[in-house]
């Protein structure tokens, strides 16, 4: 069975560490394509990942690649596992909430193989309520997640919120059961 991984990239500091990601993955056997948001874009170049992951990263829910690819069905059925990495706030409480309102969002709405999160924020807004209570409901239904963890962070301060180690996330992925 082929090894095939979407890797949906969100905005956050973290993901310089997404392409060395990537290439562990590849070194594992993973086929990986990648989905950006916007956000992710301004931290890193689309063409960087596109390198590194030797596939096209999607960005856009609407842009035509084929007649006939639908792109957010065409991911959701490419991949047997979905890492979101770094998982922000953001797309945490979008699918928490049910919101497909981008090209990641309705991917991992259509996706019917495992999901795992790989949080990464600062540690005020990992610890907020409405967070915690979102990583919950996204839990019950049997979404995964890695981390984060304790360690300094970005701005200078230490807590949770850091990306878990890469090693990690690779190990999370890897005992997936298809």
């Amino acid at each position: 069975m082929e090894k095939n991984i979407v890797v949906g990239i969100c905005g956050s500091i973290a993901v310089y560490k997404v392409p060395s990601l990537i290439r562990r993955l590849q070194d594992n056997g993973w086929n990986v394509k990648v989905i950006m948001t916007k956000a992710a874009a301004k931290f890193i170049a689309p063409l960087t990942v596109e390198t590194i992951s030797k596939n096209q990263v999607y960005t856009d829910m609407f842009k035509r690649d084929s007649q006939w690819e639908i792109s957010h069905i065409s991911l959701s059925e490419f991949g047997k596992v979905l890492l979101v990495v770094p998982a922000t706030a953001n797309i945490i409480g979008k699918i928490a909430s049910g919101i497909a309102d981008d090209l990641l969002s309705s991917t991992i709405m259509a996706f019917s193989g495992k999901v795992i999160f790989a949080p990464a924020m600062n540690t005020k807004m990992w610890e907020n309520p409405i967070v915690q209570g979102n990583v919950e409901k996204l839990k019950k239904f049997g979404y995964e997640f890695v981390g984060p963890e304790k360690g300094k962070l970005a701005n200078g301060t230490s807590g949770s919120g850091r990306l878990a180690d890469i090693k990690k996330i690779v190990e999370a992925v890897e005992k997936i059961q298809f």
